[in-house]
């Protein structure tokens, strides 16, 4: 474009101004010019004056002849009063055509005003229209892309994938669910654990003495044992006098820990050496044809055991069999014999 430089990097609407520019500089140029010539035609004959000359000029030079010669100073004084209101008025008279001048500059710009491309498209030229409506139409466009910023509103592509992008609406109405659905699951959560388990022991002292007690889902291994020692208290005289501390629950072979909860044992489908831990009844297996591609179903009673008379006889079956219960561990498939 013209005027601008091999580095230069701008819109269409900065090359329109450098070229209104560049026109403003050229006619000033050429006044200045003219303004040369006149002198150097005023300067080739001295003395006299020279068309074109302003009438602050003239009038100075009439004041100048005027006052040749003796002259009163009242005369002075009421012709230099005279030639100042003069030279006022043709100051007055100056910036008044500047003015209609200026007006007339603004009118002409207006009934050729060029249409401003897109600023985005660095290809994009100037056109000029001599529609009023059509200008009317610019300007307004104009003002409304300037209230919405120096660009305007870059517009989407519906075609787009946009899911990937962060959207603050969506993440807050994701979040909004997430917290829904948690509160939702807690609440079930806590319903199951309210709900009643009856579970089938055996007191075990070397001889099996069954009995069954009702606790709910999501008490731990030491609040349903605190429940068998009161249980058992009339009837047995070791189990009144312990604590519960050393009282153990012994399932499919497996010790399990007081901390653990039943609803923690059905939720994670628990095994254990000889059977599942989230079954606390007691059934067999009663299919007429065997199948060993199937798992036995079977469930047996919980033992509930004196920590003494377990430390006196982990050497002999099946107390043998037992060992601490590790939820990390698994038990692939069930045995009754052997480790």
């Amino acid at each position: 474009m013209a005027g601008m430089g091999d580095g230069y990097v701008g819109t269409a609407q900065d090359a329109v101004r450098i070229r209104r520019l560049e026109k403003q500089r050229e006619a000033e140029r050429r006044k200045i010019q003219e303004l040369k010539s006149k002198t150097a035609s005023s300067n080739g004959q001295p003395g006299l004056l020279q068309f074109g000359s302003s009438t602050s000029e003239i009038l100075e030079t009439a004041f100048k002849k005027e006052t040749v010669g003796l002259v009163t100073r009242e005369e002075y004084v009421e012709k230099r009063v005279n030639i100042k209101n003069k030279i006022e008025e043709e100051e007055k008279e100056k910036l008044l055509k500047l003015q209609q001048e200026e007006e007339e500059l603004q009118l002409q710009k207006l009934k050729k005003r060029k249409i401003k491309a897109d600023p985005r498209l660095s290809f994009a030229d100037d056109f000029e229209i001599d529609n009023e409506e059509e200008d009317e139409e610019i300007k307004n466009e104009e003002s409304e892309r300037l209230r919405r910023g120096k660009f305007g509103k870059l517009g989407k592509d519906p075609t787009v994938e946009t899911s990937f992008l962060p959207d603050s609406e969506r993440e807050a109405e994701e979040q909004a669910e997430r917290e829904r659905l948690r509160k939702q699951w807690l609440l079930e959560q806590a319903q199951i654990k309210n709900e009643p388990l009856e579970i089938t022991y055996s007191y075990w002292d070397g001889t099996g003495h069954r009995r069954v007690i009702q606790v709910r889902k999501g008490d731990t291994i030491g609040e349903f044992l605190r429940a068998v020692q009161q249980q058992l208290a009339p009837e047995f005289r070791e189990v009144r006098t312990t604590s519960v501390e050393n009282l153990l629950y012994v399932k499919e072979d497996l010790i399990i820990p007081h901390q653990h909860s039943f609803y923690e044992l059905i939720v994670n489908k628990a095994r254990g050496k000889s059977g599942p831990l989230f079954h606390f009844d007691v059934h067999e297996d009663v299919r007429t044809t065997a199948d060993a591609t199937i798992e036995k179903d079977e469930s047996h009673a919980g033992k509930v055991v004196e920590r003494h008379w377990y430390e006196k006889n982990k050497h002999i079956f099946p107390a043998s069999r037992w060992e601490i219960y590790d939820p990390t561990k698994k038990w692939e498939r069930y045995t009754i014999h052997g480790d």
